[in-house]
């Protein structure tokens, strides 16, 4: 078994280990009416753009979420997260050294605490036990949203349920030999499908896209027909599932918690590489942690 598909399929339990810590964690939050902004990179910003828009949908307050490499740092923050699985991303420091000169209180979500994070964040919220050996993220990602899904009143014991049937269930037939996958979402689950196409890309080599639902059909969909897949994360819009039918691609309707519909995917995404005999824990050109020599940050 490799150690992707180990991590993922340990992350009902991680969940509820996060829900269950959100409570003692509410001081270095974002407490209601306070101007937030969520960062990461790769993984982490996609579960940042998730998580800001749960808290929006709470009503608890203005919450941006942005790549740590293009934050705004003209505007001003009552409190920035930063989520960083190895807390040694070039990008994420480097933002985090800034904040602290400008006087904005940071909090980092982390699963190596022994890092430089833990003297460049102003606060720390550690999920060692989420932390990975897999490049490929799966179970810190999800672990950190559902800390942050709890601190905003959003999760729920059916969200760990789900994943446990996530885990359970066969894949639908036939996916492994697809060309291509599109991946849609709604609200927070935005983020939920482009974290979904992006693990079809690291594991699997996959041609692989998401967008909100809705835009689904203002353009992309003229690249769906046989041999692709275009997969619900949330609520679906009336008409589209029979739209996509009609090119002759394959549906999936995800009828789970979203975030369990992204443990499908991830599923999907070992079975596919394994498919085409592939290492999902050595996505080609990618590492762990993405730390920049001096030359590239010039660059950037």
């Amino acid at each position: 078994m490799s150690h992707v598909a180990y991590e993922l399929a340990t992350q009902p339990d991680c969940w509820e280990r996060a829900a269950e810590l959100a409570p003692a964690h509410r001081a270095v939050l974002p407490g209601p009416g306070e101007r937030t902004a969520i960062t990461g990179c790769g993984t982490s910003f996609y579960m940042a753009q998730s998580a800001a828009a749960l808290r929006e949908e709470a009503g608890l307050g203005e919450t941006d979420a942005f790549p740590a490499s293009e934050f705004p740092r003209h505007r001003r923050y009552d409190r920035v997260i930063a989520l960083t699985r190895s807390g040694t991303t070039t990008e994420v420091l480097d933002l985090l050294v800034g904040l602290r000169e400008a006087g904005i209180p940071t909090t980092a979500v982390v699963g190596d605490p022994d890092t430089p994070v833990m003297t460049l964040a102003g606060d720390l919220v550690v999920l060692d036990f989420a932390d990975e050996r897999s490049v490929v993220q799966t179970r810190f990602a999800t672990t950190a949203l559902t800390l942050l899904r709890a601190h905003v009143g959003a999760h729920t014991p059916d969200a760990v349920a789900d994943a446990r049937t996530a885990l359970d269930m066969p894949l639908p037939g036939g996916l492994e030999t697809r060309r291509q996958f599109t991946f849609l979402g709604r609200g927070w689950s935005v983020g939920l499908a482009h974290e979904a196409a992006l693990k079809m890309r690291e594991a699997s080599l996959s041609w692989a896209e998401a967008y909100p639902a809705m835009e689904y059909r203002h353009g992309p969909v003229s690249v769906t027909g046989p041999g692709s897949v275009t997969w619900s994360l949330g609520g679906t819009p009336d008409g589209i599932a029979e739209q996509v039918r009609g090119t002759g691609a394959q549906w999936v309707d995800g009828a789970l918690d979203p975030l369990a519909e992204l443990v499908r995917v991830q599923r999907l995404a070992v079975a596919v590489a394994a498919h085409r005999q592939l290492d999902p824990d050595a996505p080609r050109n990618l590492t762990r942690s993405v730390i920049l020599t001096t030359g590239e940050e010039a660059v950037r």
